[in-house]
């Protein structure tokens, strides 16, 4: 079993920056590919980014590259998705999950999920 307790969301203007960060405990953090997926309104839940074991190997999901950087400390079993350039379309719950197939952009390949933090961007 691994908890998962996400923090750092809000409300921001667009064009600003938010920090969510992802606290992980239980089974061994570095066992886990994370990921980062989000929800808005009445819309399925999306991937936005993930990252290997090991913090090497990242991907993201076009709408969000070059303005998201998915980052991992196990020392601190903690993740973190820096958000910059904030807008309006990246309002959502943001999730972040646990899983062990790298990279994939399926919310069924995550076994664990945090309970969602919400940003909200407005104009």
């Amino acid at each position: 079993q691994v908890l998962l307790v996400e923090s750092g969301g809000g409300l921001v203007q667009a064009g600003g920056s938010l920090r969510l960060s992802c606290a992980a405990s239980g089974r061994t953090f570095s066992n886990y590919v994370m990921g980062w997926f989000r929800q808005a309104p009445g819309k399925e839940r999306e991937f936005v980014a993930a990252i290997d074991r090991s913090g090497v190997m990242t991907s993201y999901t076009d709408s969000v590259k070059g303005r998201f950087t998915i980052s991992r400390d196990n020392a601190k079993t903690t993740v973190y998705l820096q958000m910059n350039n904030l807008k309006l379309e990246d309002t959502a719950v943001y999730y972040c999950a646990a899983g062990f197939r790298l990279a994939s952009v399926t919310p069924d390949d995550y076994r664990y999920w945090g309970q969602g933090t919400q940003v909200t961007v407005s104009s």
